[in-house]
């Protein structure tokens, strides 16, 4: 079923109706979501119309609507692609086997665990931009926001449809608890470290959709692959809504650097601060932030949970079909591991490197978003040249997480750590620099001073279309 049925309460195109139980637990939860959007996610503008894009098809060509919604009212639902008859898992030690249209008993805990990480995400980075409203630059930038949350809040949507469906009593207590944890609340947390840190500026943001939202592609591409069908299917739709995140984060970088190169211009020879554009050094350093901290998201550079997932048929590596090997059994990755205070190099068992290798596509990903941002320098003339940070830097999960390592990855001292950082990471004054520059900017077509404007307008419409009615 590609179409999506909007006459019922919770759109979707998995015959919610035909399972009346289940459909009573989910819109039993409805109100809950609706609740803690309310509450937890953008604020002051619910009662807004928005320009925001609805999925009406999981087809890839045409399966979204445009239109004016206020966002309490966006119709979040339950979209999977549809089922490939006769899938078999792709890879571990169950390769060939019909894919799970039930959850094996077998994998219950550890499929529950995967499901509810990622679930928990989604939710976290709403939270985490529920102020930035009010500091928009732009009503684009505005309309791009608000887009991304929604569909952050459909994500969730997806994955509490699997919790309720597949996992009884426990899911359903796992949905509700998605409710109840809070981004950087010091005794209720979200599970992963990134989605606790503060994201108060748009230079934040747009590093934000630019890194961990490019985690949340490759993490989304390895759980496409499980053997356990809705998963995969569900992951599938869930990754044509990420492209737009993205595409947000790496744009909106783009335009700062844009800005920042044509007041460099304007001005040779003085400080952009002083005509409200951000340095270069700085956005590299904001860079530098994020991109680190998105790096921990993909776990332990060996890691038997890692081996576990994959030797399971659970959770594989992204784009599985261009290796040959499925099962990984008898290859080995070699890498440098950090142990008692020195980089060892070792070769240990592939199927214990899979995070890392989720890791190596994450990085050479990120790598195309620098050089994209380098021909936007290079393109007025400067020598600046923005850098994507070693996966060794500034650490706070795997080998790595013992040791400070510079921009290169080399280990140095605390000592020489302390005299560097300021050079590295945002200080106390570049935070405060650029936080003084987030005033809101809402009339139609009008850009901050810190960014250029974009290319083109959303769905083809002018640049200077009122994308929200305030």
């Amino acid at each position: 079923m590609t179409g999506i049925d909007y006459t019922q309460k919770i759109p979707n195109n998995v015959d919610l109706q035909g399972d009346k139980r289940l459909q009573r637990a989910l819109e039993a939860w409805q109100p809950n979501y609706l609740e803690w959007w309310g509450s937890m996610g953008p604020t002051d503008f619910n009662q807004n119309e928005v320009y925001l894009r609805t999925a009406i098809s999981v087809d890839k060509d045409g399966w979204a609507h445009y239109g004016f919604v206020r966002m309490p009212e966006y119709r979040w639902g339950i979209f999977l692609n549809p089922a490939e008859p006769g899938r078999t898992v792709g890879f571990g030690d169950h390769l060939g086997e019909p894919a799970w249209q039930q959850v094996p008993g077998e994998y219950r805990n550890w499929l529950r665990r995967l499901i509810v990480t990622q679930a928990d995400t989604e939710p976290a980075s709403v939270e985490q931009q529920r102020l930035l409203g009010h500091t928009a630059p732009s009503l684009y930038d505005l309309r791009n926001l608000f887009q991304v949350n929604v569909e952050e809040g459909r994500h969730l949507w997806a994955m509490v449809y699997l919790l309720h469906t597949y996992f009884g009593r426990d899911g359903r207590e796992e949905a509700d608890e998605l409710l109840q944890r809070r981004s950087g609340n010091a005794d209720h947390p979200r599970i992963l470290g990134t989605f606790n840190e503060p994201c108060q500026d748009w230079l934040s943001f747009f590093c934000f959709t630019m890194f961990t939202d490019r985690d949340g592609k490759f993490q989304l591409l390895a759980l496409a692959e499980s053997g356990f069908d809705p998963l995969a299917r569900t992951c599938r739709f869930m990754l044509t809504e990420e492209a737009h995140h993205m595409f947000v984060g790496q744009t909106g970088v783009g335009r700062v650097i844009e800005r920042t190169c044509q007041v460099t211009k304007e001005h040779p020879g003085k400080d952009v601060r002083e005509y409200g554009a951000i340095p270069l050094d700085v956005i590299q350093k904001y860079i530098n932030y994020w991109a680190s901290s998105s790096t921990d998201l993909y776990g332990a550079e060996v890691s038997s949970n890692s081996a576990n997932f994959f030797s399971a048929g659970l959770k594989g590596r992204a784009y599985e079909e261009r290796y040959t090997d499925h099962k990984a059994l008898n290859e080995t990755y070699a890498l440098d591991r950090f142990l008692d205070g020195k980089l060892v190099h070792e070769v240990v068992p592939l199927r214990n490197a899979m995070n890392e290798v989720l890791r190596d596509e994450y990085v050479k990903d990120n790598q195309k978003g620098i050089e994209y941002w380098n021909r936007i320098v290079e393109k007025h003339g400067l020598d600046f040249r923005f850098r994507l940070p070693h996966r060794r830097f500034n650490r706070k999960i795997g080998d790595y997480a013992a040791g400070r390592f510079d921009l290169d990855g080399n280990p140095i001292g605390e000592a020489a750590w302390n005299a560097q950082v300021g050079e590295w990471l945002p200080t106390d004054a570049d935070r405060a620099f650029v936080k003084s520059l987030m005033k809101p900017v809402y009339e139609p077509g009008k850009m901050a001073s810190w960014i250029a404007p974009p290319a083109k307008g959303v769905n083809d419409t002018p640049t200077d279309y009122e994308y929200v009615k305030l």
